[in-house]
């Protein structure tokens, strides 16, 4: 009798164990909280920011940006938004350049971005999370609302 209850206690675990990899593997690696390095980032057509926060959280399939950014001005600037990386545009919220995103897995760590301003495409997005999951880094070539062509590679550090 022991030796039954042993092993139903074993395979109840390794079932459980299961069920949590499977659930956490589904988790994307980027959610968290990340801080800009700005010494190890660099901006085309644009000046530097002084500081960029992004804080991504999961519910399902569901992920969600908040992005918080300080200009060279100082000004602070709140872009929000929720989507999948399923191909189809989501809306953003809070960033004059662009009102929409659609977004697809490139492989476990890395995903692009198509951004859009009222249906046209004004750029791309490419973040990568490093194996280590400590750093994060966002390449992006964009046409602002101003119709200049910027670019920036930015790497941030995880909180």
């Amino acid at each position: 009798m022991k030796e039954v209850l042993t092993s139903v206690f074993v395979a109840a675990l390794l079932v459980i164990g299961s069920t949590v990899n499977a659930a956490e593997s589904d988790v994307d690696p980027v959610v968290g909280t990340w801080k800009l390095n700005l010494p190890k980032s660099t901006f085309a057509g644009i000046p530097a920011y002084k500081s960029q926060t992004r804080i991504y959280s999961q519910s399902g399939q569901d992920v969600t940006l908040k992005m918080i950014t300080v200009d060279e001005k100082g000004k602070t600037n709140t872009t929000q938004a929720t989507y999948k990386l399923n191909g189809k545009d989501f809306s953003s919220m809070g960033n004059p350049d662009f009102d929409s995103l659609a977004g697809v897995r490139i492989d476990t760590n890395t995903v692009e971005f198509t951004l859009k301003k009222a249906g046209k495409q004004i750029g791309k997005i490419r973040r990568e999370v490093s194996n280590d999951r400590q750093t994060l880094t966002i390449s992006f070539v964009v046409s602002n609302a101003a119709g200049i062509q910027t670019a920036a590679l930015m790497l941030f550090d995880r909180q």
